[in-house]
């Protein structure tokens, strides 16, 4: 171990010590003995912290990867916490877990740790999505909750997403704070792991029908669902959550032909048919498409482990089940919930929606049509779901999107829910085919309207503590020799949000972004393209978010056009990464 710095020796030498059990001790020895000790230091070159989505890392030994130890250990710091933030208080939090190998025992845990901290615990008793833990905790009146899930990663991961009291992740100054106290637990036998039953409340699957009911309270256009009660839907969870609530939820909501993929139908955390468990990939979605094609679906969904995205896919104007992005997919939310409210005269004054810095700008255009505010946040759900308490009783939230499948219509939480999101897909799907129109005709409507936009994100995965001094270089690299051109087109703005600024090329000047520091960089061109480069907060990835638009005069151009702007971004791109 002479190779290894002297804090990642400290931190193997504690973990053969007072307090680790033998297994986990016998695992360290094994890394330690074993000649390439690449694994040994990204098991320990670090403590795992709280990124956009929370805690999340490979499973296995190690203060760099999620165990019983690092997981206790951040649920004694977030006990610790709360017990200084409420003293003498009655302390209550919600715990939710998914279908990942360990899950069911890392939540049985943090419900050790809680309750042994003298937190009265209300534990779901069987695995349950994410939007259902963020439900819980306001419904139960919590001041936390912990789902444990690592939502699309590989089966090798599994995570830890804290919640504050508004059902909405850790957010500064909590996060950071939550961090400090994690940091200052030196031994691993200042962890509280001795269970006490008196504290701990089971939630059972009763639960589910209040979400339900609270959910199918919002829906828009009920008369329509009626008379498109046989919408034909395919619906897949990809062995996760999603089986315990979507074809509830699309039941309750009226529908009567839902078919589900019974071969991703039972929760597993070996995710056997799938290579990732992402509606983001092709892949993922291809048994629930294959089954669309056999019935000829009008809608073709399927989540992620957790319940919090969803993918879909629709027909296109050839007749072909076609996938849809993130930024399409919330586009058409935002659309069909502007327009149906405008025609029912429900929009109000103080209505806004929301999207994150690197969701389609495509969604601000619509907005703005129908005269209704929107706000950009930084990148992650849980900026979203801060706006939405931080405007509660000030304005009316209505939709919010992300580009990473991510979606919440209403407030009944603050995380997305892709669970909420189905429902009203389908509610959309059976509003526009009452109109003669599919998905695909109205986003076609869209483009036409507000112009072709075409986004594609680029990822570059960097793995281990290597991984993670590249992805940091090219960031530096982008910093100082940022390309003054991508594709032949004149960068106009560089917006660096770690810097809090935004450089103006054509007048060199300086303005503030009012938004916390963030490690995104923004190249915005003359022609309105956006390249947005930012390192994951959750995987190890730097993700290149790509947008171009050009004009779409006619529904018959969009092949060619699209054609074009493939071309434009492969270029663009280019530029970016081979500067």
């Amino acid at each position: 171990m002479n190779n290894i710095d002297g804090a990642t020796q400290a931190r193997i030498k504690q973990w053969l010590g007072d307090g680790y059990d033998q297994q986990t001790i016998n695992s360290v020895k094994e890394l330690i003995n074993n000649e390439d000790q690449t694994e040994l230091i990204d098991a320990f070159y670090k403590e795992l912290e709280f990124g956009t989505g929370g805690l999340r890392g490979i499973m296995g030994v190690g203060s760099n990867r999620i165990n019983k130890y690092t997981v206790g250990k951040a649920t004694q710091g977030l006990a610790n916490y709360l017990i200084k933030q409420l003293p003498d208080q009655e302390i209550k939090v919600a715990i939710a877990y998914d279908s990942r190998n360990n899950s069911d025992s890392f939540g049985k845990l943090v419900a050790d740790v809680f309750s042994a901290n003298g937190i009265i615990v209300y534990l779901f008793e069987k695995l349950r999505p994410t939007p259902l833990l963020s439900f819980a905790v306001r419904h139960f009146n919590c001041q936390a909750g912990v789902m444990l899930t690592a939502s699309h990663n590989p089966k090798e991961y599994n995570g830890y997403k804290a919640y504050w009291n508004d059902g909405g992740q850790l957010v500064a100054p909590h996060d950071h704070n939550v961090i400090t106290e994690v940091n200052a637990i030196e031994s691993i036998n200042k962890v509280k792991f001795n269970r006490n039953e008196k504290l701990i409340k089971i939630i059972d699957e009763s639960f589910d029908e209040i979400y339900i009911c609270a959910n199918k309270n919002l829906s828009i256009h009920p008369e329509l669902v009626k008379q498109q009660e046989d919408l034909k839907i395919v619906f897949s969870s990809i062995h996760g959550t999603g089986i315990t609530l979507v074809p509830k939820i699309l039941k309750a909501w009226g529908f009567k032909n839902i078919q589900t993929v019974e071969q991703q139908d039972t929760p597993n955390g070996n995710f056997p048919t799938v290579i990732y468990p992402n509606p983001e990939e092709e892949e993922a979605m291809s048994m629930a498409i294959k089954k669309g094609k056999e019935i000829d679906a009008d809608i073709v969904m399927a989540t992620d482990p957790d319940s919090d995205r969803v993918g879909l896919a629709v027909k296109n104007n050839n007749g072909e089940i076609q996938l849809l992005n993130g930024n399409q997919i919330a586009s058409l939310l935002v659309y069909y919930l502007l327009s149906s409210k405008k025609d029912k005269n429900a929009l109000k004054p103080n209505d806004f929606i929301v999207k994150t810095i690197v969701t389609s700008n495509l969604l601000s255009d619509i907005s703005k049509s129908f005269a209704v505010k929107h706000y950009d946040t930084l990148t992650g759900f849980k900026f979203i779901g801060e706006l939405i308490t931080k405007l509660d009783g000030k304005e009316n939230y209505l939709v919010g999107g992300e580009e990473s499948y991510g979606y919440l219509v209403g407030d009944l939480v603050r995380d997305k829910d892709a669970i909420n999101s189905c429902a009203f897909i389908a509610e959309m799907t059976a509003y526009f085919k009452s109109q003669n129109k599919s998905l695909f005709d109205v986003l076609l409507d869209i483009y036409v309207k507000h112009g072709f936009y075409l986004e594609k994100l680029i990822s570059l995965t960097k793995k281990g503590k290597a991984g993670a001094t590249e992805i940091e270089n090219m960031m530096i690299r982008l910093r100082q020799s940022a390309p003054y051109t991508l594709g032949g087109v004149a960068v106009k703005e560089i917006r660096d949000y770690k810097k809090g600024e935004i450089y103006d090329l054509s007048n060199k000047t300086k303005t503030i972004i009012d938004l916390p520091k963030s490690d995104v960089l923004q190249f915005i061109t003359v022609e309105g393209d956006v390249i947005s480069a930012r390192p994951s907060g959750t995987e190890p990835k730097i993700k290149f978010y790509c947008s171009v638009k050009e004009t779409l005069r006619s529904k018959a151009d969009f092949e060619n056009i699209k054609k074009k702007l493939d071309l434009k971004v492969k270029n663009m791109m280019a530029d970016i990464i081979n500067e």
